[in-house]
């Protein structure tokens, strides 16, 4: 008999069976591979990377450098492995593929407590119960999920927009206003408001027109994906239907003015506030799918966001997610349902190590409850608990997936101009604060034997 049922040995899902053995729990990790293949994995192997083999920067300040130090001090197998099969990439830890995957499987695997069984799981296990599932969780265990969630509460296809850092944005050109002045509170205006004029507006629309767009992978592109664009339409299709469609959807500039013409502008584009602090905005329905380079230098055009820095750029891509702020707590576990946790992408976590990070914490967690003990919540001063923070606390009527980064924490005491400076700070409060944390809890870090 176990204690703790896993289903899904993607990275969250062998990292929390990882924690939990470790911890003295018995652990069934359930992974439907390969008897049921996803569209996109190629092996039977656990943790295969699918995409990149790059877990980001190893600097402790760039945000996935920072992610992965907190990981390491909390004994992360899939760091440790991570590190162990790394290739020469200057500032970033990658990966050999095969070698990292199997030094994962063979460490799950092998160890006593962790019992793996191949089946496609249908139903959420009763019990404690930790769903790890991923982006492509299979159609009837999604359905399970939609149906504890509320069907509304899950989704299936990501348009994600562009977020930019509050900073980064040059006011005035820019300026606070709602439309026709209704807001919150916010005395200047709960939106940023980027003016073109017609002939900015024009050339914008031109330079979408033109641009090359990410090849979706044939999983992405079926009829349902379809429909779901239609209510949430990336801005090239509106750009490629009429010279006017963005003027008269989301750039469409009626109840403002410009403060320093005292006159509507042609166009706007919007920013509403993405995050708790303050420090994030995304740009307004402006979900798209053009290729990176060529969205930062066509956003970076428009007035206001000429040296935005950008944390998140628009994407589209097949993504299983639950609404998270609504769903979930900071300890990763289900309102409603203490003995449920959920982790990984399915919570809206971007990235392999964000995804990892999920299954560190709730396999923290789910051992914590079965040995007695209340879960935690991670001070949101270190990365992890700000990224948790974020993916249970933002606002779910706009909640989309969210990487790691410096603008979900809060802010320094004493403002540092230099970015990399600040960033740094950032990173010796969050490392602090996790020695505190992990101090005060005696909390110590499972051995890793990779």
């Amino acid at each position: 008999m176990s204690d703790v049922t896993i289903v899904g040995a993607g990275l969250a899902g062998c990292e929390a069976a990882w924690q939990l053995a470790q911890r003295g729990l018995e652990v069934q990790l359930v992974e439907m591979r390969p008897v049921r293949q996803t569209p996109a994995h190629v092996t039977d192997q656990f943790a295969e990377l699918v995409c990149s083999n790059s877990l980001g920067s190893t600097r402790l300040d760039r945000a996935l450098g920072l992610l992965k130090e907190e990981m390491r001090r909390l004994g992360s197998l899939v760091i440790a492995c991570a590190d162990a099969h790394a290739l020469p990439a200057g500032g970033a830890l990658a990966v050999d593929r095969e070698g990292f995957s199997q030094a994962v499987t063979q460490a799950v695997t092998t160890h006593p407590r962790i019992h793996v069984l191949r089946k496609e799981i249908e139903e959420i296990p009763d019990g404690l119960t930790i769903l790890a599932t991923g982006p492509l969780t299979s159609s009837s265990l999604a359905g399970q999920i939609g149906r504890f969630a509320g069907q509304a509460q899950l989704y299936f296809y990501d348009a994600l927009a562009p977020i930019v850092t509050l900073e980064s944005i040059a006011m005035p050109p820019a300026w606070r206003q709602s439309r026709y002045d209704r807001d919150s509170g916010q005395s200047e205006g709960d939106y940023i408001n980027c003016p073109l004029d017609r002939a900015q507006y024009e050339a914008f629309v031109g330079a979408v027109r033109e641009a090359g767009r990410i090849e979706l992978r044939s999983f992405e592109t079926d009829p349902e994906a379809e429909r779901f664009f239609e209510g949430c339409l990336p801005i090239e299709v509106l750009a490629g239907r009429s010279m006017e469609a963005l003027a008269f959807g989301p750039m469409r500039p009626v109840g403002l003015r410009d403060p320093r013409t005292g006159r509507r502008p042609y166009a706007v584009v919007q920013l509403r506030q993405d995050d708790q602090a303050g420090t994030l905005f995304n740009i307004v329905g402006f979900q798209t799918n053009i290729k990176w380079p060529e969205q930062r230098r066509i956003l970076q055009a428009i007035p206001g966001l000429e040296q935005a820095e950008f944390v998140r750029l628009g994407q589209m891509h097949r993504n299983t997610f639950i609404n998270s702020p609504l769903l979930l707590h900071a300890t990763l576990q289900a309102r409603g349902r203490d003995d449920l946790f959920f982790a990984g992408q399915i919570t809206g976590t971007e990235g392999y190590v964000g995804s990892a990070a999920g299954g560190l914490w709730a396999g923290l967690n789910a051992a914590r409850l079965a040995q007695g003990m209340a879960p935690l919540v991670l001070p949101d001063a270190t990365m992890m608990g700000a990224l948790f923070a974020y993916i249970t606390q933002a606002d779910p009527r706009y909640f989309q997936p969210m990487k790691s980064n410096f603008g979900l924490m809060p802010e320094l005491e004493t403002h540092v101009r230099n970015k990399g400076d600040r960033y740094l700070a950032y990173a010796q409060r969050a490392l602090q604060a996790l020695e505190q944390f992990m101090a005060g809890h005696s909390l110590a870090p499972v051995p890793v034997r990779p």
